[in-house]
């Protein structure tokens, strides 16, 4: 299976600078224009890891909605860079699934993840294991509160 992600996610100036300064990144290419105006690519790069988590973030209804837990991302390759006002797509494929060994309700689910911009341009693309668990035992499943009449 193939799942596109149903809408972008526009990355914005305050979304790159907080998340690098969470991160304490001190690279100055994510925050400093007056550097950044005089490199090949003449304007602030987002933080590629800000690129991970969002992509990942923008699988999660498709892919790990039910997730018992993230087991490792691999092969993360960044082709192209990605600049503030950039939109973000997620595409992903599903590689492979088999039971799991350790818990009998649950699956292990191998999938391949590309982020896309607004240009059709890949800028981020790696492949995401995930333990997920299966249909009717997510702890979560049809969790809505009761209405408290009165």
């Amino acid at each position: 299976d193939v799942y596109r992600t149903r809408f972008g996610r526009t990355v914005t100036e305050m979304d790159n600078a907080t998340f690098t300064h969470l991160t304490m990144n001190t690279n100055p290419l994510h925050f400093d224009d007056c550097l950044t105006a005089q490199t090949k690519w003449g304007q602030i790069l987002v933080n590629s890891t800000f690129t991970l988590a969002l992509i990942v973030g923008l699988s999660v209804p498709d892919v790990s909605q039910n997730a018992m837990a993230n087991l490792g991302w691999e092969d993360v390759k960044l082709p192209n860079p990605v600049f503030v006002g950039d939109t973000l797509y997620c595409e992903t494929e599903v590689l492979a699934k088999r039971e799991s060994r350790s818990y009998a309700n649950a699956g292990i689910v191998q999938v391949r993840s590309r982020g896309i911009n607004q240009d059709g341009k890949v800028v981020i693309d790696f492949t995401r294991s995930v333990m997920i668990y299966k249909k009717g035992h997510a702890p979560h499943d049809d969790f809505f509160p009761a209405v408290e009449e009165g």
